[in-house]
């Protein structure tokens, strides 16, 4: 199973960079979501697949006794999914208009500057 996730994690990585790659700005985008979620994917695997308790401590006891899930990574995740998210809405809209004025997302086409000054 984590032999999956670490190909899923390196496929998500991949397709991310070359989608970044390419001229469009929403193949950026596009791109700029795989690897969010290929990091979150890569954290959650860092803090290792568990099952068990929550992990609570009775007042009775000093220490865990029986294998617990690690919130911390859990914690990181919802995190960065809320960051990613933030970061996404702002390049649509940040993307929207650049379209809007520009008529196009070709990367190429924006960085031409004119000549006739």
């Amino acid at each position: 199973m984590e032999l999956l996730l670490v190909l899923l994690v390196g496929i998500l990585y991949s397709a991310g960079i070359y989608m970044m790659f390419r001229r469009s700005m929403v193949k950026l985008l596009l791109g700029l979501m795989l690897l969010g979620n290929g990091a979150n994917l890569l954290i959650f695997l860092m803090g290792e697949l568990t099952k068990g308790k929550a992990p609570i401590i009775d007042n009775d006891q000093i220490h865990f006794i029986d294998a617990y899930a690690d919130p911390v990574p859990q914690a990181l995740i919802l995190t960065a999914i809320v960051i990613s998210f933030g970061l996404t809405a702002f390049a649509i809209v940040l993307l929207n208009k650049v379209y809007s004025t520009t008529g196009t997302d070709d990367l190429d086409s924006l960085n031409i500057q004119d000549l006739d000054i």
